[in-house]
Parts: structure tokens; sequence; C-alpha cells
């Protein structure tokens, strides 16, 4: 067995690697066989029809059914609720909601709905639609509307503000636990169990890291009294973020996070363990993987947590690292002698992962850009947690029929695992399954106030959301139930054989115009590792700084130059122009034009390339000289690069303009 050393050298290599690879190695050591393909999909497709046929579908389901974000109403909700969380103030909100709701055709949904809620939000919505339209209105009808407008904005604003919240009470359990075990107690009759998370996103401060501890604590201490069963998978359990205990949780910032945020999400663990229920630490943005791991096996390997199987980690599908890190879990609870549970997921901040490797100028993605890639990844990584169940106790959270079937198929023995499902979404689906295959499910439900749901809502629409979704598709009779059923594997090698769709790759950001600067990832390991290599060879180098001229220069006195942070380290001599210098090289001077469009390209491009290429004695001069920190220098080196490519790339363009200065 390899050693957890060497598995997280294996899932930090794997952060950026190559999508076919990933899928390639996935496919050949836990891809289904043909068969097993075929009769997946064959129960998949009965499955469906089951849940078509049943006559309570989900709101989630009938939501998006009617408005996903392949129409121009669901994304204009989608960017209303999002911008919701930010408005400053009413009269931007009065122009947001003008913005997003005037242009919609909100008629052409009316009535078409199974939901009464959605044909009922519709109504408000076209009407709402229908005030903010002056396009609606002629004449005298015009200034009455005008009057309308002007009086009912505050209207609609509170119109809007009142249907997101009766969103919120189909998708959040309750304000506080109390309410919420109460609300749960109907299902947990039909024999579901529950996973309570308290809504609300990353501390920002030590208050807010104070405020999420406190409400976990209390959810804790209150799951404990619903505790009733010896066996820990029958008990109601609790999901927690890290970045919601520790206001730096961050890489660069490990040895706070290792000396304070230990202690803290240990005493919640003792908590836990006190109280026999489970406790999950939540998967959050790729950039935290490697931290969490440190964070995850300080914690295992305390031995105030032995004998409780209730310690749970969750595993994002779509990140290309998602089997390694599951053969690590499984490696240290053999080491450790103890047991885990792993929920896997298949992932939440998709759309974030992708612009930020974009933005950062980063090697590729740390996720599969392909959605047939993370139901082939899912499966492969179920197949994986299945064949560890003396370690691990699986626990699959979808809302997919196919992944569901193939999950029961692979199994065989549906007592080494839970379904999960979320609160308002996949009832149907479970509701068969659970009755059908004597499965376990577990609920995970959101628990807080109605003005921390908006993050969370958006995550899920955006997941759901698209036409190609299981959830959107379950309720839409026009697409055949083979087609909603359809084997990913298949779907993945026709997708493959193409470029992802909308998807540029990082480094062609800005293609076919120029390319993106290079970046570095200051939360990835081996990128710190390369960096602090390269400038390490110019920490005591002594650099002589001098005009650079069309003539030789006379120059000013040398001075030397130390580093303000560190006043002993000289970091060299600096020899200033005089007037005279200046004079002589403006009239030594040439002009761009004595270069072709061609050669001044070159020339700006070979030097954007230069940068890069000598990131690391560029970087310790920034830091020597300046105190720059390493974002501050990559932040430096790459503007400086984008900089350069720009206007070599703009040369062609502005060939016919008369050059500006001289050279």
């Amino acid at each position: 067995m390899n050693s957890l050393s060497s598995l997280r050298e294996r899932i930090r290599s794997l952060h950026l690697a190559d999508e076919r690879h990933c899928l390639s190695r996935l496919t050949s050591a836990h891809g289904p066989d043909v068969e097993q393909r075929h009769a997946i999909s064959v129960r998949a497709q009965s499955l469906v029809d089951s849940i078509r046929a049943d006559a309570a579908p989900g709101l989630m389901e009938v939501f998006l059914a009617e408005y996903g974000l392949s129409t121009d109403e669901g994304i204009a909700l989608m960017c209303l609720a999002e911008a919701l969380l930010r408005v400053p103030d009413a009269e931007t909100i009065d122009d947001l909601i003008e913005d997003k709701i005037a242009p919609s055709g909100w008629g052409r949904h009316l009535g078409h709905s199974s939901s009464s809620l959605v044909n009922a939000s519709t109504w408000a919505l076209m009407l709402t639609g229908r005030v903010l339209d002056e396009e609606h209105s002629k004449g005298v009808a015009q200034v009455l509307h005008g009057a309308v407008k002007r009086l009912g904005e505050p209207v609609i604003r509170l119109a809007v503000k009142a249907a997101m919240k009766e969103m919120g009470n189909q998708f959040v359990l309750g304000e506080n636990i109390e309410s919420a075990l109460a609300r749960a107690r109907g299902m947990e009759k039909a024999g579901f169990t529950y996973s309570y998370d308290m809504l609300g996103e990353a501390a920002l401060t030590a208050h807010d890291a104070r405020k999420y501890f406190s409400a976990y604590s209390t959810a804790i201490k209150a799951l404990g009294r619903q505790a009733k069963s010896a066996d820990i998978r029958d008990n109601p359990g609790i999901s927690i973020k890290l970045s919601a205990l520790h206001p730096r949780y961050e890489v660069g910032q490990r040895d706070r996070v290792m000396t304070e945020l230990v202690e803290t999400v240990l005493s919640l663990c003792l908590l836990a363990k006190e109280s026999n229920i489970g406790l999950n630490i939540d998967a959050e943005e790729a950039n935290r993987l490697d931290l969490s791991l440190d964070v995850i096996e300080a914690l295992l390997r305390d031995g105030r947590l032995a004998g409780w199987n209730g310690f749970g980690v969750v595993v994002q599908a779509y990140g290309r690292r998602a089997a390694p890190v599951i053969d690590w879990l499984y490696a240290l609870a053999v080491e450790l002698d103890r047991n885990v549970m792993v929920r896997l997921v298949k992932g939440a901040y998709w759309d974030s992962e992708i612009k930020r490797a974009q933005v950062e100028g980063l090697a590729d993605f740390p996720v599969f850009t392909r959605k047939s890639a993370t139901d082939v990844s899912y499966i492969c990584c179920a197949a994986k947690l299945l064949s560890m169940s003396d370690r691990i106790y699986p626990q699959f959270a979808t809302h997919n029929a196919h992944t569901v079937s193939a999950i029961l198929e692979l199994a065989g023995n549906a007592s080494v695992f839970e379904f999960q499902r979320l609160h308002g979404m996949g009832e149907t689906l479970h509701r068969l399954v659970k009755s059908r295959e004597g499965t376990r499910c577990r609920i995970y439900a959101p628990v807080g106030a109605h003005r921390d749901l908006l993050a969370y809502l958006v995550r899920r629409l955006l997941e759901n959301g698209a036409n190609s979704s299981f959830v959107n598709q379950i309720v839409d009779a026009s697409v055949p139930a083979t087609v909603v059923a359809a084997d990913p594997f298949a779907a993945m090698l026709a997708d493959l054989e193409a470029p992802a769709p909308h998807i540029q790759r990082p480094r062609d950001l800005f293609a076919p115009v120029r390319v993106n600067s290079r970046g570095w990832d200051l939360h990835d390991e081996q990128d710190l590792a390369e960096i602090d290599r390269a400038r390490s060879q110019f920490a005591k180098t002594e650099w002589n700084a001098e005009p650079i001229l069309a003539v030789a220069h006379t120059g000013s006195q040398s001075v030397s130059v130390f580093n303000p942070a560190d006043p002993q380290d000289r970091i060299g001599t600096l020899t200033e122009a005089t007037i005279e210098d200046a004079e002589a090289a403006l009239l030594a001077a040439g002009s761009w034009w004595d270069c072709s469009g061609p050669e001044r390209a070159e020339i700006l491009n070979r030097a954007a390339m230069l940068y890069e290429e000598n990131f690391g004695e560029l970087f310790a001069a920034l830091t020597r000289e300046a105190g720059k920190t390493p974002l501050d220098a990559i932040a430096e080196l790459r503007e400086a690069a984008d900089f350069l490519r720009y206007y070599a790339s703009q040369i062609e363009l502005l060939e016919s303009r008369e050059p500006r200065g001289v050279f």
C-alpha cells in the first residue's frame, strides 16, 4: 500500500492534471463493464418512468422545468437572486428589479406549471413586468402607468423579497435548529434521517467564526437529545464548514490554522462523539483542499476520537483529485484503525472554479469541464468507496436516477451505504428507491435565517438549472426516458472528441488575439515550492541599476540600495540619469517606424516571455526592494506581461497611426 505521504504527493500532482488522463485512469480501474453499464441504464430508465408516473413531483423539479437556465426568465431570476446579496439600497434594488424583470416574457409561463406556487409566482412576476415595462402603455394610459410605476416600486421591491422568502421556505428546513427538528419529524417517521447544515458562508472576522461555532455547538447538543439509536447511522448528523470557523482559513496562514482551527473543530468532534451523532466536514473550493486534508489528519490522529464512527468527510467528484483523496482517507483510516464516513457529492462550486482558474492564469482547471465526465467520475469513485466498506461508510448524495441505479447495481448489499438528498429536491426519486430497495436515505437540510439563504440557493439553482441536468429533465415529458437515463460513459467519450463548449482554457482566455499571462496558485504546494526555489537563488544577489540609453551615459553618483524590511540586506547600487543624459538620449533615440509592425510585436511578445521565464529573479527583486508579497509580485509581473502582449496584438490595428514617443 502507498504511504500517506506518497498519496498526498499524488493528490497534489493531480490538482491541474490533464482531464483525459484522469478519466482514463479512473475508468480503467473502477469503471463498470459494458454489461453492467447496460443493466444500469435499463434500471435507470425504469426508475425515470416511475418518477414521471408519480403524482407528487418535487417543487425544485417543477420550478426548473418552467424557469431553467435555458430561458431568459430563468436567467433573470438567477441574476436577481444572486445580485440581491450585494444590493446596498432601495433605489438600486428598484433599478435591478426593473432591469431583470421588465424585459422578460413571464406571460408565456402562465398556467403551464403543475405547481400552484410556481403559477402564483408567474402571476406576480408578469404583473410586475407589465408595471415596469413602459412599452405596454400608450397615451393617457402611459401617464397612469408612470404613476403606478412610481408609486409601486416599494411594493414591487417587497413582492420580490417575499418571493425569495417563499423560495427559502421550500429549501430551508427551519430558521433555527429547534424549528428544523420539529419540521423533520414527519420524514423521520417515514424512516428518513437528517444531516443539518447551518447556513452561512466563510467567516470574515473572528466574530463571524465565534458565531458559527456557537451555532454548531448549539445544534450538536440539540441533535444529541434526538439521537436515540446505538447505531450512529440511524441518528441525525451535522455538516460543518472549516472556512466558517476561522477567518484566515488559507494556505498562507497554515501555522495559525493548525494551531487554532484544529482545536476548535476538535471540540465540536468531541461534542458530536459524546452525542453519538455523525459530523461531516463539508467540501469547499478546490484551493482549500490541501489545507483541509492537513486539518482532517490532525483531527483523526487525536486519540480522544478513537471508537467514534461518526467522523465524516465530503468529497467532490467533479474534482480531478477525488479518487486519490478517497485512497488517502482509506489509508489513513487503516493506519489509525478508525472507521470514517465519506459523503460523495458531485460538487457545488463549478462556475467559480472555472472562472478562478481563468482569471489567475493557471495551467488547467481543478475540475472536470464536462457534465458527463463528472457523472463518470462519481460512478467510479462510488465503486471505489464500495470496495472500501470495511473502513469507510459511503454516503451517496445524488438526485440522478442513473447514478442511483449505478450504485444499486454495483453495491449488491444495500446495508453498507446510504443515499442522501437535499431538502426540497429528489423527493420522489428517493421515496421510490427507499420503498423498493430498502436503502437508507439521509436528507441534507439547511438551517438558518432567510438572509443567509441566497448564496446556498444560487448554488443549488446553478447546479441543476441547465436543461441538460437530471433535475431539469425529469419533469420535461418531451425528453425521452432513454435520454434522461443515458449512459454517461458513452456521452463522455463523445464529449472528449470536441473541446468543452464555451470554456476557454486559462492560457487561451484571450485567444485568438493573445496569450493570457502565466499565473501561480499560492494555495498550491507545488507552485509555492517552485516560487521558493526560483527566487531563493537571488536571496543575496546585488544588482547594479543604471540608465539604458541609445548613447553612453555619464550618470549620477552611484548610491547603495537596502531592503526596507532588513537594513542589513544590501540589494545593490543605483545610478540615475542626469539632465544631460536625458537630453542626449532624446537626440539619439529613433522611432518605432524604424521597425516593421511584426518586428515591434515580436519585441513586445519576447519581453513578456522573458519576464515570465525570469520570474524568480523578478519576484526576489520586488520583495527585497519594495516589500512586495508573493501575491503582489505575481500581480505585478502578470500585469506587465499582459500589457506587453495586449499592445503587441494591437500593432496591426494601429499600423496606420503615427507611433507615440521615441525609443
